[in-house]
């Protein structure tokens, strides 16, 4: 089992910045693929970015390619999501989720094939 919590959501004007924090606990984290989803009001969850157990590898949505950027931290059991220009549309509930590989470089993208998910954190860009 493993159980993860996302901080450092907010409110923020257009243009802005905040970065994201997911804590994970319980089985070895460094063996799971992270990643961070999005819902926002109405709209059905959506993929934003992954990286891979050894950090080496990411994939991004379209959407926030060039603007957003994963990491991750294995001895923390941490990975963010820094969110640079923010846009009104990436107003959103942000989800961390995870996903077992067994490869060091095994990123994944839009799927609903994820082992466990966050509780979210809010995002709000203000235009």
């Amino acid at each position: 089992q493993v159980q993860l919590v996302e901080s450092g959501g907010g409110l923020v004007q257009a243009g802005g910045s905040l970065r994201l924090s997911c804590a994970a606990s319980g089985r070895t984290f460094s063996r799971y693929a992270m990643g961070w989803f999005r819902q926002a009001p109405g709209k059905e969850r959506e993929f934003v970015a992954a990286i891979s157990w050894s950090g080496g590898h990411t994939y991004y949505a379209d959407s926030v390619k060039g603007r957003f950027t994963i990491s991750r931290d294995n001895a923390k059991n941490t990975v963010y999501l820094q969110m640079n220009s923010l846009k009104p549309e990436d107003t959103a509930v942000y989800y961390c989720a995870a996903k077992i590989t067994y490869n060091s470089g095994t990123v994944f993208g839009p799927t609903n094939d994820i082992d466990y998910w966050g509780q979210g954190t809010q995002v709000t860009v203000s235009s």
